[in-house]
């Protein structure tokens, strides 16, 4: 149900007078905040996973164990990095959920797509036979 002309209005001046009162709660419930601290994250996890290769190799020069640190490090950095990444574009997305069922109206998530042609590459070798 569509908001009238005066509901809109009266909205937008409770917003306003949010915003004037108490802006890091008007943020929190935009969720801006969220989405900065995720995309700061993921920087911090590509400059981590930078350092990580860096650690990488010097320690080939120095120790092994220098190395291992090296690779663990560029390994955490790449799951936070991910990690939060996924979040920034599930919040970019105003609230859409990434990983609901298909209904049927609408494109299909790729990942459905792909699995269905890797099922149908399955189906035409098995009905075809080795060749």
């Amino acid at each position: 149900m569509a908001l009238s002309e005066q509901e809109r209005k009266l909205l937008e001046q409770l917003e306003a007078s949010l915003m004037a009162d108490d802006p890091k709660l008007a943020e929190t419930l935009r969720g801006t905040g969220t989405v900065k601290v995720h995309r700061r994250r993921a920087t911090l996890a590509g400059l981590g996973f930078i350092a990580g290769i860096v650690v990488l190799i010097a320690g080939v020069q120095v120790h092994p164990v220098v190395s291992i640190l090296g690779f663990v490090l560029m390994l955490v950095s790449a799951i936070v990095g991910v990690n939060s990444w996924q979040r920034v574009a599930g919040e970019d997305d105003k609230g859409e959920s990434q990983s609901a069922p298909h209904d049927g109206s609408g494109p299909k998530p790729s990942n459905q797509d792909f699995m269905e042609k890797l099922e149908e590459r399955w189906r035409r070798r098995q009905d075809g036979g080795d060749n």
